[in-house]
C-alpha cells in the first residue's frame, strides 16, 4: 500500500504537462503483504482511476473547443489576408456576413487599412491589417499545438487508465486467490481433526 501512496507523490514521473504516470503492478507483493490491506489498495486504484477519467473527459472538451475555435480562426485569418490583398483605389465588394447561425447581412467592404477583431468577453478591438495577421497566425498556432497536446494527454490518460484497470484486476485476483489458499488450509485442518482419533 506504501508503493501506491508513493505513485501520487511529488517525485512520481509525469508526462510533458504534469500528468503522473499511473502505477504499474508487475508483482501484486509490492503493493499488498496481507489481505488486509487489499481493500486500501483497491480502492485507492479506483480513486486513480476517477481522476484520470475526470481529467480525460475535461482534456476532450478543451480538445473539441478547440476543434471549433481552429476553423474560425483560419476563417478570420484568410479574410484578413483578402481584405490586405485589395488595392487602395478598388471598387467597395459587396458581401453577405454571419450575425448569428441563421441571420446573415449584406455589406459593402471599401478597401481598408485596419480591421477589428473579437477578442472575446464582448470585447473587440481594432488593429492595422499586417498586425491582425500576426496576431491571428499566433492564435493559429497556439490553438493547433494546444490541440496536439490535448490529443497527446487523453491517449496517456487513456493508456494511465487501462494500467490501473490491469492494476486493479491483478490485486482483486490475488485477494481471490488467497482466500482460495486460506479456505483450503482450513479445509485441510477440519480433515485433520475429523480424522483424528480422538474426534
Amino acid at each position: 500500500m506504501a508503493s501506491v501512496a508513493k505513485a501520487g507523490g511529488k517525485d512520481a514521473p509525469t508526462n510533458p504537462r504534469g500528468i503522473p504516470v499511473a502505477p504499474f503492478v508487475d508483482r501484486v507483493e509490492d503493493y499488498v503483504t496481507d489481505r488486509s490491506e487489499v481493500e486500501g489498495t483497491i480502492n485507492s486504484f479506483k480513486e486513480m482511476i476517477s481522476k484520470y477519467q475526470f481529467m480525460e473527459a475535461n482534456t476532450q472538451r478543451r480538445a473539441a473547443g478547440l476543434r471549433d475555435k481552429i476553423p474560425d480562426i483560419q476563417k478570420t485569418l484568410e479574410t484578413v489576408r483578402f481584405l490586405q490583398s485589395r488595392k487602395a483605389g478598388a471598387e467597395p465588394i459587396e458581401t453577405t456576413f454571419e450575425l448569428n447561425d441563421t441571420l446573415y447581412a449584406k455589406a459593402e467592404i471599401p478597401p481598408t487599412e485596419e480591421v477589428y477583431l473579437w477578442l472575446g468577453a464582448n470585447v473587440m478591438l481594432a488593429y492595422p491589417i499586417p498586425e491582425a495577421e500576426d496576431l491571428l497566425k499566433s492564435k493559429l498556432s497556439t490553438a493547433k499545438q494546444s490541440l496536439e497536446f490535448c490529443e497527446e494527454d487523453m491517449e496517456f490518460l487513456r493508456e494511465q487508465i487501462t494500467t490501473l484497470e490491469v492494476a486493479f484486476a491483478r490485486v482483486y485476483n490475488w485477494d481471490v486467490a488467497q482466500r482460495r489458499k486460506d479456505r483450503e488450509a482450513g479445509d485441510l485442518i477440519e480433515d485433520k481433526k475429523g480424522s483424528s482419533p480422538n474426534g
